[in-house]
């Protein structure tokens, strides 16, 4: 990762003030070499989302469930049983309520690399919330590399937003960690393009193989006779005509053909099973699955052996994929919006509340239950609550890790 280094004012650092943010990669191809999907946002959600159903799958699965999470909110280490912030996450618009605008934040992470959200500051009180599509907020930056301000382009207008705000930043901008850009994050589709794009074909072939009567391509060969060496006009276009007729089409399949006069049926293309086709897309759809980072159980992958269950799997969905990123967003947003409630506020989540890891908490209790080298005081620490006799919980053990 390439770090800017902080310069006095009015020093201008040889070429940054032109640096521009690397958003796409061209790529020129020969014939013969394969064509893959083109690296942007527009073509990315297309491919990726909107026409891949594992893809499409992943990123609900992962976006719903991050939104159901619920949040807490805390002064210090002394939980809140109410507060502004948490009234404004769970209506932040007239128009979206709470799960809704975090399930289009973790969509957009998931499928651009990026999330943008606004915040609308009247009177220095945060009043609304709003997410902004990734393809039209853009970077921009200053002369010591870091952003500057961002521009939101809509319609042929463009907005600009200043980084600085009293006492909220009106954008926060969350992204993906990307080895090679300096403002813009990395999407797991474009990591699993290539995957997605073999996971395409593969279904686009097979939904023309069907509408081809299931059969390989191949060709009618004339053998010729003593007295001719080719089909005639009248016999070329009368063997077309019926080929078209009775044979093509799904409501043709399996119907046997009648070959007369020397001619001959010789394949040009791979049966499906020398094509090894329905591996071929498992093997994509597991590529797709791990990029994401769900289980290809969960997505009723066959072939994958990884997790002796369903729980299990769940589980290792919920603590490795969906609370990193809930995790992320809740710092985020504690040093975006914080500042507005005071300097010791901070958002977290309820893990108390997931049903998925009800197992976990269960055991936990469990071995608690036993240990009785602890005191009740320091085993109601360890799940999150305060002493017995206190008036107000206290944060949980690593609530801030």
């Amino acid at each position: 990762m390439r770090f800017w280094p902080r310069r006095k004012p009015g020093a201008l650092a040889p070429g940054l003030e032109t640096k521009a943010s690397a958003t796409s990669l061209i790529a020129f191809h020969l014939d013969g070499q394969p064509r893959w999907t083109p690296r942007d946002y527009a073509a990315l959600a297309r491919e990726g989302f909107e026409r891949n159903a594992i893809a499409y799958r992943s990123v609900r699965m992962i976006s719903e469930a991050a939104a159901s999470v619920a949040w807490l909110a805390y002064d210090g280490a002394r939980e809140l049983d109410q507060h502004p912030l948490l009234a404004l996450l769970a209506r932040p618009n007239g128009r979206q309520s709470g799960p809704e605008l975090f399930q289009a934040w973790y969509g957009h992470l998931l499928v651009a690399g990026n999330a943008w959200a606004e915040a609308v500051v009247l009177e220095g009180e945060v009043r609304e919330i709003y997410t902004l599509r990734p393809d039209r907020m853009k970077v921009v930056p200053g002369r010591d590399g870091w952003p500057e301000g961002y521009e939101y382009t809509a319609d042929g207008r463009s907005v600009r937003f200043s980084v600085d705000g009293d006492p909220v930043v009106p954008i926060v901008h969350m992204a993906l960690f990307h080895p090679t850009d300096d403002h813009y994050g990395l999407s797991p589709i474009e990591a699993a393009a290539t995957a997605i794009d073999i996971h395409n074909a593969a279904s686009a072939w097979n939904k023309a193989l069907l509408d081809n009567s299931a059969r390989p391509s191949g060709a009618l060969v004339y053998a010729g006779t003593s007295s001719s060496s080719q089909l005639s006009d009248d016999q070329f276009a009368r063997l077309k005509s019926e080929l078209e007729d009775a044979y093509q089409g799904a409501r043709n399949a399996g119907r046997p053909m009648l070959l007369e006069g020397g001619l001959d049926w010789k394949a040009m293309a791979m049966s499906p099973r020398e094509m090894d086709f329905i591996e071929l897309k498992h093997v994509a759809a597991r590529e797709i699955a791990l990029a994401f980072g769900v289980p290809p159980m969960l997505l009723g992958i066959p072939g994958d052996n990884t997790f002796s269950n369903y729980q299990e799997a769940n589980r290792t969905f919920w603590r490795q994929t969906v609370l990193p990123l809930v995790a992320k967003t809740a710092k985020s947003f504690s040093e975006w919006l914080g500042p507005a409630y005071g300097p010791e506020l901070r958002l977290w989540y309820d893990a108390d509340r997931i049903e998925a890891l009800s197992a976990e908490r269960s055991a936990l209790w469990s071995r608690l239950a036993g240990a009785d080298f602890l005191t009740e005081d320091e085993k109601r620490a360890a799940v999150g609550y305060g002493p017995k006799f206190a008036t107000a919980p206290v944060s949980p053990v690593g609530a801030g890790d």
